[in-house]
């Protein structure tokens, strides 16, 4: 039995022990032909080596310490634990597909902080996350 196509309000997203989903939008995973000198007999045969990175919007808070702006300008460099949930069933199932990895945070290129001024009272500045993970992804079925 296959699980549903993906909707688009149902992804979770943690790093770590925290859950990010009020923090977050626009998440996902890219891959991308890796930029290396050395590719492995294996990478080639494989069709190259890849690179995949953990990309999302997510929303500036400064006053909050476990906020990901807070990860991002006080753990830049280090390792996370990342785990996206994309069906938001929790536990990994065949109809409920986890994938988990690590990444490096890494400090966006561009705005980090501020932004337009907006009119509306709900209206929050963001900023872009693009963090490469260590190695490709696992998909965790639990199975």
């Amino acid at each position: 039995m296959s699980a549903s196509p993906l909707g688009t309000r149902s992804l979770k997203l943690q790093i770590g022990d925290t859950e990010f989903n009020t923090d977050v939008s626009n998440v996902r995973i890219t891959s991308q032909e890796s930029d290396s000198d050395f590719v492995s007999f294996a990478d080639a045969a494989a069709g190259g080596a890849r690179e995949y990175r953990l990309v999302c919007t997510a929303t500036q808070d400064p006053a909050d310490p476990d906020s990901i702006w807070n990860m991002v300008w006080t753990q830049a460099g280090e390792d996370a634990e990342v785990t996206l949930d994309p069906y938001g069933g929790g536990e990994p199932s065949p109809t409920n597909p986890i994938i988990e990895g690590t990444v490096v945070i890494s400090e966006p290129d561009g705005d980090l902080l501020g932004g337009e001024a907006n009119a509306s009272t709900t209206a929050k500045f963001t900023f872009d996350i693009e963090w490469t993970f260590k190695a490709k992804p696992d998909l965790i079925t639990g199975a």
